[in-house]
C-alpha cells in the first residue's frame, strides 16, 4: 500500500499549477487575431500550402510550429471549462475569422500555384480517422496541463504539431480551388 501512495505522489500537480489571473490573462491575450498574428498565420498557411504541393513533411512541420491558430483554439476550451461565455464568443468570433483568412489564403496559393498534383501530404488528410480525433483529444489535455503549469515548458507547439488543424485548412483551400 505503501508502494501505491508513494508512486501516486508522482502524479500530485497542486504545486506545480500557476495563478489562476495568470492563466486567464495569457488565455485571453492569445485569442486575438490582428496586426502581426494575422500576417503570421497568413505566412505560416503559405508555408503549409507549399509543403503539401511539394509533398514536404518537414515544411508542413514548421509551418505548424510558425503557426498562431492554438490561441483561439486554447481559448474556446478554457472558456467552456470555466464558463466564461463572453470569452468564448470572442474566442469563436477570433477562431473563424482565422479559419477563413486561411482558407483565402491557401485558396489564392493553390490557384496561383503551377503545380496541381496531388501528393500523399495532401491527399492524407481528405480522410481523417478516429485516431485523428484521440489525437486531438489528448493533444488537447496536454495542452491543458501545460497552460495550466507554472513550468510551462515547450509544449505548446508539440500540441500544435500533434493536433495539426493547418494542414486540413490547406487542404480545404486546395479543395476550394477545384470548386472555383
Amino acid at each position: 500500500m505503501n508502494f501505491i501512495r508513494n508512486y501516486l505522489h508522482y502524479f500530485n500537480i497542486d504545486k506545480d499549477l500557476d495563478d489562476f489571473d495568470h492563466i486567464h490573462e495569457s488565455i485571453k491575450k492569445d485569442i486575438i487575431f490582428k496586426g502581426t498574428n494575422l500576417w503570421i498565420l497568413m505566412f505560416a498557411i503559405i508555408i503549409a500550402s507549399v509543403g503539401l504541393n511539394m509533398n514536404s513533411t518537414a515544411v508542413i512541420i514548421g509551418a505548424m510550429l510558425i503557426s498562431p491558430l492554438m490561441g483561439p483554439i486554447n481559448g474556446m476550451g478554457y472558456s467552456i471549462a470555466t464558463h466564461d461565455f463572453d470569452l468564448f464568443k470572442k474566442a469563436l468570433r477570433n477562431f473563424t475569422f482565422a479559419v477563413i483568412t486561411s482558407l483565402i489564403a491557401s485558396t489564392t496559393y493553390f490557384l496561383i500555384s503551377p503545380i496541381s498534383t496531388a501528393h500523399s501530404e495532401l491527399l492524407a488528410r481528405t480522410s481523417p480517422t478516429i485516431y485523428d480525433v484521440l489525437i486531438a483529444f489528448f493533444g488537447g489535455f496536454a495542452g491543458i496541463f501545460a497552460m495550466s503549469s507554472k513550468n510551462k515548458g515547450n509544449i505548446i507547439p508539440g500540441v500544435a504539431i500533434a493536433t495539426a488543424l493547418m494542414p486540413p485548412l490547406c487542404t480545404a483551400g486546395w479543395l476550394g480551388y477545384f470548386s472555383v
